[in-house]
């Protein structure tokens, strides 16, 4: 490892390769270019893209629009991962093609989840409570 490279700039290069590889999957998603039956009938969104420190494994975050049919979704994607493999192969320049792995992302539900806790009357009478 070169005496000039620090995790600030190997974090900023698996940063830089995960959006990358979230493009060129989304890019592939939209246009429809996996020709399997589930994908081509929902909009699938690629939220964010995590990868290992040797740029082997990509963990793929997707959230199917409004949510619907997550499991089929998930299921249709490990189904064609090594199509989508390739593509990423293709369109990312890189040493080694990354390994695929698609969760469901649950951030969008954790969100509304603080959300409706911080909407409930007791939450609001407490801070309201500050302005004295």
């Amino acid at each position: 490892m070169p005496a000039h490279t620090t995790p600030e700039t190997r974090s900023v290069r698996l940063l830089r390769v995960g959006e990358q590889v979230r493009h060129v999957l989304s890019d592939v998603l939209m246009r429809g270019e996996v020709h399997d039956p589930v994908l081509a009938s929902h909009s699938v969104s690629v939220t964010e893209v995590r990868m290992s420190p040797d740029l082997r494994h990509a963990t793929v975050f997707v959230k199917p629009l409004l949510g619907a049919d997550e499991g089929e979704v998930l299921a249709a994607l490990k189904r064609n991962v090594k199509y989508l493999r390739g593509e990423v192969a293709k369109r990312v320049n890189l040493k080694f093609s990354a390994q695929l792995k698609f969760l469901a992302d649950e951030s969008f539900d954790e969100a509304s989840h603080i959300d409706s806790i911080l909407r409930r009357p007791e939450v609001a009478r407490d801070l309201g409570g500050d302005e004295d």
